[in-house]
């Protein structure tokens, strides 16, 4: 079961910056890194996990990283499968998750698009949030996964801050 939502702690931009910090010193790369997901909107309730952005060149670029990271505690472990993710524990609890896309697909990122979006637009931003509240409950209730439940929602969001932009719907899940 996820772990609940929790208020938005005003550290979580620290504890990204820390992350990303640590992501460029394990692999020596210049990588562009973001922090996206729920942790990135100031105000929003979330699960107290750090989501990372990153920019790589190309798969070879995270290929050719990827023992670095995992030196580093980081592991693949996700059921994404439009881009390596790569996830980090401590005291067997995940911290943050990594999210890699090549600098071919970084502009039309979902996850980058949503962000911009809910920081901008307080009325979606509450929707997404009482969909999360709503997706948590049902999880609990054991009648929906967590992500599933919350799903339609980002994906009505997600519609919306695309068109704006002149880009066309995409499919949000890929699990």
């Amino acid at each position: 079961m996820p772990r609940m939502l929790v208020s938005y702690d005003p550290s979580w931009p620290a504890r990204f910056t820390s992350f990303a910090a640590d992501l460029r010193q394990l692999t020596g790369a210049d990588w562009v890194i973001e922090h996206i997901g729920s942790t990135a909107i100031p105000g929003m309730r979330a699960k107290p996990i750090i989501d990372l952005a990153v920019r790589i060149r190309d798969i070879d670029d995270f290929d050719a990283h990827q023992p670095a990271l995992e030196t580093g505690g980081w592991r693949r472990g996700s059921a994404v499968r439009s881009h390596p993710v790569m996830i980090l524990e401590r005291e067997g609890a995940r911290v943050a998750i990594a999210h890699f896309f090549t600098a071919g697909d970084w502009d039309a990122v979902h996850q980058r698009i949503l962000r911009d979006w809910l920081r901008s637009h307080p009325d979606d931003a509450d929707l997404y949030v009482h969909a999360k509240c709503d997706a948590v409950a049902a999880a609990a209730r054991g009648t929906s996964e967590y992500n599933a439940a919350k799903t339609p929602v980002i994906q009505e969001i997600v519609d919306r801050a695309r068109a704006a932009q002149g880009l066309p719907s995409v499919p949000v899940s890929d699990k």
